[in-house]
């Protein structure tokens, strides 16, 4: 009786691309279901030379390997593998650990948040996703099919192979605006296999590819809806219909964020969601100024168009409180926000 046929199943899909060549296999040496800090029990890596030389890393942990466990079986375990694929010297022997750390602190997000990645969604880690290199623009990730790889069934149910990309600080700004997908189909032409190279700048200096993603978010909008963050919280008075007030309270760090995600959905007639770990306020576009909370203890505001540019305009990265003349009663207040990379974990610096 085959013990891992989730393993092998992996291991077959990558025979096509690498036949029997033996891959660089970075191994866990405690599992995750023992005690161990890393969910991942490995990542095996592949020396490529085209369409560029790069590494393609390959992780197992993701999925179901060696039995199944989950209720759903048309899914094996979260349903995916991660992939990455680093720009490689061609000299190189060994690959860098630093992305198999990644790749292990992706996967740490997803088991202890239960919030998983699929196609289109996007990540800030709040610095280079190569600590070591402070120079790089490349400081947040996106997530693609690998285009090789695709998707495979397996004993345990179906497996997706998503591809980490890293994108530069003005790339990731784009994609908030507009739709990861769409960005993402922009570069491909400029990121062949969307092979990540961290000493790359921003590509957006194309001017062509500028254009292209310019006019993509003046036509489409944002399609980002929902944005978790950190801190949302609110006090109502009596809110605008018994002419009490309301104080809405965001994080100085993802304030700007929340401004820039407002203008893109609030005109294109679409709602968006905050949501913590335990408030969620939702904003949507409204022919009057209004405030509920519903019975679950969530917080809706409807927005005029005509308030939307003083209502954004209150959402600055600094600590402070600010009325929003075209919403009389409501109130912004900004905190002070302890910055954290992009797996939760505090770096000891506070913004606002």
């Amino acid at each position: 009786m085959d013990e891992s046929p989730g393993w092998d199943a992996i291991d077959d899909a990558l025979r096509p691309l690498y036949g029997d060549a033996e891959p660089y296999h970075i191994g866990t040496v405690i599992k995750w279901a023992l005690g161990g800090p890393d969910p991942l029990d490995g990542v095996s890596v592949y020396p490529r030379t085209e369409p560029v030389p790069h590494w393609h890393f390959v992780s197992y942990g993701m999925s179901e390997l060696y039995s199944k466990e989950s209720e759903n079986p048309d899914e094996s375990g979260w349903g995916f593998e991660f992939t990455f694929r680093l720009v490689r010297d061609p000299a190189a022997e060994t690959p860098p650990v630093w992305a198999v750390n990644l790749l292990q602190n992706l996967a740490r997000y997803v088991f202890t948040s239960g919030n998983w990645f699929e196609p289109g969604h996007h990540m800030n880690v709040n610095g280079p996703i190569e600590a070591e290199r402070e120079d790089s623009e490349i400081r947040a990730v996106a997530f693609v099919r690998d285009p090789e790889l695709g998707e495979i069934s397996t004993p345990h149910g179906r497996v997706e192979f998503l591809q980490v990309v890293g994108l530069a600080t003005e790339e990731y700004e784009a994609v908030r605006q507009w739709n990861a997908a769409a960005f993402l189909d922009a570069l491909a032409p400029h990121l062949p296999l969307f092979v990540t190279d961290v000493g790359r700048r921003s590509l957006l200096a194309d001017p062509e590819l500028a254009r292209t993603v310019r006019e993509g978010i003046e036509r489409d909008g944002s399609n980002s809806g929902l944005l978790f963050v950190s801190t949302v919280d609110w006090d109502l008075d009596g809110g605008p219909g018994g002419a009490g007030t309301v104080t809405l309270r965001l994080g100085a760090l993802q304030a700007p964020a929340i401004a820039q995600a407002l203008r893109g959905r609030l005109p294109f007639d679409r709602p968006l969601v905050l949501q913590s770990e335990d408030r969620v306020l939702t904003f949507h576009p409204a022919d009057a100024f209004s405030v509920e909370e519903t019975d679950e203890g969530n917080l809706d505001v409807g927005v005029p168009s005509a308030a939307l540019d003083d209502l954004t305009a209150a959402m600055r990265p600094t600590a402070g409180t600010a009325d929003v003349p075209s919403l009389p009663g409501l109130t912004v207040g900004i905190v002070p926000t302890a910055l954290r990379d992009g797996y939760g974990e505090k770096t000891g610096e506070v913004v606002g």
